[in-house]
C-alpha cells in the first residue's frame, strides 16, 4: 500500500487524467485514448481510494454514483429566472416575430444563433470555486427541484471545473436520452412488464426524478449546454455575444451542441430551420423544433422578456409526424408472466420513412380509452420518432363495419383460462405450464443482460421446448451434445459453442441471476440491489416483505413478488437444480472484504458538522458499509447530529446502538 503522501499524488494525477480524457470522450466525441485504457485508470484510482478512504472527495470521477435515495426532493429559487419560450409554427410567425423585436431596437443590426430544440428537460447547474454545488429542474421558472445527485450520475456534466472559470456562475442545458437509449429502456421495461415510456423525453424527465440517483445512473442520460445562467465573479469578462459564450463553456469542459449555427440575418436562419425539418430523422436524439436566438448579449438585455417568455428568443417548432392508416385487427402477446399483450395490426404505412405494420397498444384500458375499433381508420405516430402508437380513431371515417375489441377469455397459446384483478391493468394466463410463457422465459434467461447465453436464440429456444429438452430454464444446463445434434439446424461447431456458452453463464453475477429468473416486477435494477443486500439467492429466499420493504426502492408490490416466488414449489426446485448444475448462486467476493465497516448497516438522522449527509454516506461505503434509510434490528449504528428525527427514538426502542459525532468521526479514522 503506498504511504498517504504517494497516494494523494497518484489520485490527483489520475483524477486530472480521467477529467481530461471525459472531456474529450463527452464533450468533444474525440477521445485520445480506448475505453479498455479509460477503465484501467478508474480501476486504479478505485483502488487507491479504498485502501486511503480518507482521501475521497465528492468531486472524484469514482463518486458519480453512490448518494442514498432521498426521501423527496428539496425545492430551490433561481436566482436568475428559467424562462420558457414562446412558439411559432411557419415562415410568417417567424417573421412577425423578427418585426416586433426588430422595432423594439431599430437601426440594429441584428444576426443570430441558431440551435436544435432538444425534446428533454431543462436544468441549471451551479458551480462555486470550481465544483459543482447544486443542480435543479426549471419547476415553474422560479423554484424547481433539487436534483443534483441525479446529475451527478450524468458523465458528461462535470464535476468540477478549470481553475480558470469563475468563483461562481450557472449554466443551463437540456438532459436527454438517445434513441437507441431510448429503445433499450422501453425494452427492459417491456420485459419486466412495467408502463412503458411514451416519448425519450418523458424517460429522461423520470429517470431525473428518481430518489434513488444509482437508479438514474443505470440510465443512459446526457445533456448539451445551451446557456449562461449568469456569471458572479467581477474578475471575469463575460464574452460579448451568444456564440463566444458557448465556445467560453465548451473550453470550461461543457458538451456543446455540434449542430448549432451562426446566421447573419432571419433568412439564413428560415434556412437552417427547414434543413432540419429534413434532416432531423438523422439524428439519435429527439428534436421538436429550432430555437433562434438574438446574437448579441447586449441586444438581449435590452430587449428583455414579456410574461415568461424572452422576446429575444423563439421556438420555430417542427410538424408533427404523423399518417393515417386502416387498423387492420388487434393481435396478442402472452408474456414470461403470463401476461396478454395487445398490439396493433395495421396497414403498412409509411411514417416519416419508415414502414409501420404494427403499433403498440399496451393493454386492454388503453384500446378502451383510446376508443379503438378493429376497422377504424386511426391516426398513427411515431412517437418520439422511435415506437409506433396509434393516437386515436378518425370517428368521421366510422362506416358501421368496425368491431369493438374483446379480450380473448382463453389463452391464445396454451386455452386456459384468462384471469384479471381488479387492481392489474393486464388479463393473465392462468396455466404456470404455458408454452409461450415458458418461451418468453427462456428467452429473458439467456438474453443478454440476464444470462447472457450466446447461441440461444429466440428459435432455438422454441425447438428446445417443442421437443421437450427444455420444461423450465434449468434444464440448459443439463443438455448434452447428443440432444442438440438431434435439433434441426444445430450442427456439431454449434452444439459445441453453445455447451461452452451455457457452462461459462454458470459464473454470472448474483444480480444477473436474479433478473434472469423472472421474477414479476425485478427488473436488472431491483436485481442489482437485492444482490447487493442479501448477497445470495438463499439469503433473497428466505427474506420476509416487511424486511423487503425496508429496502430502498422495493415498495409493496415488488417484496409480494419475490416472497410469493420463492414460496411456489416449482421455483425452488428450479433454484437446486441450477446449484447442482453449478450455477453460482451467491454474490462473488469483492474487493471490499477486508474492510472495517464490512457488514455493518448504518443509519443517519440530523445534521452533521464535518460532513454533508451524501459526504457522510460516501465515507461509510468506502470502509464497506452499508447505508439504510430507515432503522430496524439490523442496523449497526444511528449517527445522530443536530436536530435528529424520529429514528432516533426509533433506535432507542429497538436497542440500536447511537454514536455521536465525534465518535462516528473516531471510527471513520
Amino acid at each position: 500500500m503506498p504511504d498517504i503522501e504517494t497516494a494523494k499524488k497518484q489520485i490527483a494525477e489520475l483524477r486530472e487524467r480521467l477529467s481530461y480524457h471525459s472531456y474529450r470522450y463527452y464533450a468533444l466525441d474525440s477521445p485520445e485514448i480506448s475505453d479498455a485504457e479509460y477503465d484501467r485508470m478508474m480501476v486504479d484510482l478505485r483502488s487507491l481510494e479504498e485502501q486511503h478512504p480518507e482521501l475521497i472527495t465528492p468531486d472524484s470521477p469514482t463518486q458519480r454514483v453512490g448518494a442514498a435515495p432521498l426521501a423527496e426532493f428539496g425545492t430551490v429559487e433561481h436566482p436568475k429566472p428559467l424562462l420558457s419560450l414562446a412558439n411559432v409554427f411557419s415562415d410568417d410567425e417567424l417573421l412577425a416575430w423578427h418585426k416586433r423585436i426588430s422595432n423594439l431596437v431599430p437601426n440594429q443590426a441584428m444576426d443570430f444563433v441558431c440551435e436544435l430544440k432538444m425534446d428533454g428537460l431543462a436544468v441549471a447547474l451551479t458551480y462555486v470555486d470550481g465544483k459543482l454545488m447544486r443542480g435543479a429542474t426549471r419547476g415553474d421558472g422560479f423554484r424547481g427541484e433539487d436534483i443534483k445527485q441525479n446529475l451527478r450520475t450524468i458523465k458528461s456534466i462535470p464535476l468540477a471545473v478549470p481553475k480558470n472559470a469563475p468563483r461562481k456562475f450557472e449554466v443551463r442545458g437540456e438532459v436527454y436520452l438517445s434513441k437507441k437509449g431510448f429503445e433499450k429502456l422501453n425494452r427492459e421495461r417491456a420485459a419486466e412488464e412495467l408502463p412503458l415510456f411514451a416519448n425519450p423525453r418523458n424517460a429522461a424527465a423520470g429517470s431525473l426524478r428518481q430518489l434513488d440517483p444509482r437508479v438514474t445512473a443505470r440510465r443512459p442520460l446526457d445533456i448539451y449546454i445551451y446557456a449562461i445562467g449568469y456569471i458572479d465573479d467581477p474578475s471575469v469578462k463575460a464574452p460579448a455575444t451568444h456564440w463566444e459564450m458557448m465556445e467560453y463553456l465548451k473550453s470550461l469542459g461543457f458538451r456543446i451542441s455540434p449542430y448549432s449555427a451562426k446566421t447573419a440575418n432571419i433568412d439564413e436562419a428560415t434556412r437552417y430551420y427547414h434543413r432540419w425539418c429534413d434532416w432531423r430523422e438523422k439524428l439519435d436524439f429527439e428534436a421538436d423544433g429550432v430555437v433562434i436566438k438574438v446574437n448579441s448579449l447586449a441586444l438581449q438585455e435590452t430587449l428583455g422578456a414579456v410574461g415568461h417568455d424572452p422576446r429575444w428568443a423563439v421556438a420555430y417548432k417542427f410538424p408533427a409526424i404523423q399518417a393515417t392508416t386502416k387498423l387492420l385487427d388487434i393481435g396478442i402477446n402472452v408474456g414470461r408472466t403470463g401476461s396478454l399483450n395487445p398490439y396493433a395490426i395495421l396497414e403498412p404505412v409509411s411514417v416519416s420513412g419508415v414502414t409501420i405494420k404494427r403499433a403498440t397498444l399496451h393493454n386492454e384500458e388503453d384500446i378502451r380509452r383510446k376508443g379503438l375499433r378493429i376497422g377504424d381508420t386511426v391516426i398513427v405516430q411515431r412517437a418520439g420518432d422511435v415506437i409506433p402508437e396509434i393516437v386515436a380513431p378518425v370517428i368521421s371515417k366510422r362506416t358501421g363495419e368496425e368491431k369493438e375489441f374483446v379480450m380473448p377469455d382463453r389463452c391464445p397459446s396454451c386455452g386456459s383460462e384468462v384471469y384479471k384483478s381488479a387492481d392489474e391493468a393486464a388479463a393473465r394466463c392462468t396455466n404456470a405450464s404455458c408454452p409461450a410463457q415458458l418461451h418468453r422465459l427462456v428467452e429473458h434467461f439467456v438474453s443478454r443482460n440476464a444470462m447472457d447465453i450466446d447461441g440461444v436464440g429466440e428459435k432455438i429456444a422454441a425447438s428446445l421446448i417443442s421437443n421437450g429438452l427444455v420444461k423450465d430454464a434449468s434444464d440448459l444446463y443439463y443438455l448434452t451434445k447428443e440432444q442438440l445434434l438431434t435439433i434441426n439446424g444445430i450442427e456439431e461447431k454449434s452444439a459445441n459453442n453453445m455447451l461452452e456458452a451455457i457452462d461459462e453463464s454458470k459464473g454470472r453475477s448474483l444480480e444477473r441471476l436474479i433478473f434472469a429468473l423472472g421474477i414479476r416486477h425485478v427488473g436488472a435494477e431491483i436485481a442489482d440491489i437485492l444482490a447487493n443486500h442479501f448477497g445470495s439467492i438463499d439469503a433473497l429466499s428466505q427474506a420476509t416483505e416487511e424486511e423487503l420493504t425496508q429496502i430502498p426502492a422495493i415498495g409493496p408490490k415488488i417484496a409480494g413478488s419475490i416472497v410469493a416466488f420463492f414460496q411456489k414449489a416449482v421455483n425452488r426446485s428450479i433454484i437446486e437444480r441450477l446449484e447442482q448444475a453449478g450455477v453460482a448462486l451467491k454474490e462473488r467476493e469483492g474487493a471490499k472484504k477486508d474492510l472495517p465497516f464490512k457488514g455493518q448497516q448504518f443509519v443517519l438522522t440530523g445534521t452533521l458538522a464535518s460532513f454533508t449527509r451524501s459526504e457522510a454516506e460516501t465515507r461509510i461505503k468506502a470502509l464497506g458499509g452499508g447505508v439504510g434509510s430507515s432503522v430496524s434490528k439490523k442496523t449497526t449504528y444511528v449517527v445522530a447530529g443536530a436536530d435528529p428525527g424520529s429514528k432516533l427514538e426509533k433506535a432507542r426502542k429497538l436497542g440500536v446502538k447511537i454514536i455521536g459525532e465525534d465518535e462516528f468521526l473516531k471510527l471513520i479514522k
